[in-house]
């Protein structure tokens, strides 16, 4: 049976697939497959491990650094409060991480996406959960219970997955008191009137309360993305390129010989199918051993660096994608003995994708592919 965490991100996967195929067949807008892709795999599988750093550090503080205020009152009380105050918390972080220039090198990842839409939600830097935890951290030293605080986080995060999605134009009464997609377009978009606005994670009153509030306004196009910042879909450089230029320091640039092309779709379906491998990994992590659980992490923060050099058409992108790809079934049956009907469906896509991105990789001609 899937666990809740891996349950969790695969309902978002199916979430985020079909309002793109309703989008496509509905309002006939082409599918940005490598913005897609990039938001999906912007660095889950490192956020999965900083997400259970900051669990950790929470579960620190309660133990040593509690003040047994909120643990003390009625269970319906500190649920309450919970819901508000970590909503308070997020607020401040949210905001801050836009004024501090630190902070906003950690969080302008999120930023540059130039489509709103449900994966958007899913898209963050590497150190989003590290750059977080000084904020909410008040909740455990209050004595927030952490069961509580891992309940009331997730509904936020899901209401915030949520309001990314780009189906909803006005949501009624809704847009009195939440934060709902017409508002949170607004905090994402590049005109000048909307720049540093609409903070709030679920609730509006914060925003209404410190004078952030704006409503999205008729007749303005809306844009997305960040002024003066060329996007990339490599999620090294996405995650680390602002905060080498905020330590005046030289970021590393790759060569590559040549550039290659693949179509999105190709990339589109890799990236899928990455995803899923993360769901498998956030499954099986407790079942596997430690150096499977660390080569099966190292293969997919691989494909995900794999994936982004070759949504820029970068070759060196290619040939780790196909090394990856055709390694991982191999791997999965030996070592790993994965026999599963799933699994081995999963493994049979995964090679088949391998060996199609060979055939492009070494017969450029004969697939059509433009080297």
């Amino acid at each position: 049976m899937m666990n809740p965490f891996a349950l969790s991100f695969l309902i978002m996967l199916a979430f985020v697939l079909a309002e793109l195929l309703i989008l496509k067949w509905v309002r006939k807008t082409p599918v940005p497959w490598k913005d897609v892709i990039f938001n999906l795999n912007s660095g889950h599988i490192l956020m999965w491990v900083f997400r259970g750093v900051e669990v950790a550090a929470f579960a620190l503080l309660l133990r040593h650094a509690n003040l047994h205020v909120v643990d003390q009152w009625p269970v319906a009380a500190q649920w309450i409060f919970a819901f508000f105050a970590w909503d308070l918390c997020f607020y401040w972080m949210h905001r801050l991480h836009h004024k501090i220039p630190l902070l906003w090198a950690v969080h302008v990842v999120h930023h540059q996406g130039e489509h709103f839409n449900l994966s958007l939600g899913v898209r963050n830097s590497w150190y989003s959960s590290l750059t977080n935890f000084p904020f909410i951290a008040i909740l455990a030293v209050l004595g927030v219970p952490l069961e509580i605080f891992l309940v009331v986080s997730s509904l936020h995060y899901t209401v915030q997955f949520y309001n990314h999605n780009a189906l909803v134009n006005k949501s009624g009464i809704l847009d009195r008191f939440m934060v709902t997609p017409s508002h949170h377009r607004v905090h994402h978009g590049t005109d000048k009137r909307y720049i540093n606005r609409n903070f709030g994670g679920t609730l509006l009153l914060w925003d209404r309360l410190f004078g952030s509030f704006q409503p999205e306004l008729e007749g303005v196009e809306m844009r997305y993305g960040v002024k003066g910042m060329t996007p990339t879909h490599n999620p090294l450089l996405a995650s680390n390129g602002k905060l080498f230029k905020w330590l005046r320091a030289r970021f590393p640039h790759w060569q590559s010989r040549g550039t290659f092309h693949v179509p999105e779709l190709f990339i589109g379906t890799g990236g899928v199918i990455l995803f899923g491998l993360v769901i498998y990994y956030v499954n099986h992590e407790a079942v596997l051993a430690g150096a499977q659980q660390a080569i099966l992490f190292a293969l997919i923060f691989g494909g995900t660096l794999a994936l982004g050099g070759l949504s820029d058409a970068r070759r060196w992108g290619a040939i780790a994608w196909v090394a990856i790809a055709l390694a991982m079934p191999a791997l999965y049956l030996g070592w790993y003995g994965a026999r599963d009907v799933w699994g081995m469906v999963f493994l049979a896509t995964l090679l088949a994708h391998g060996l199609d991105g060979a055939r492009r990789l070494w017969w450029p001609a004969a697939a059509g592919t433009r080297a």
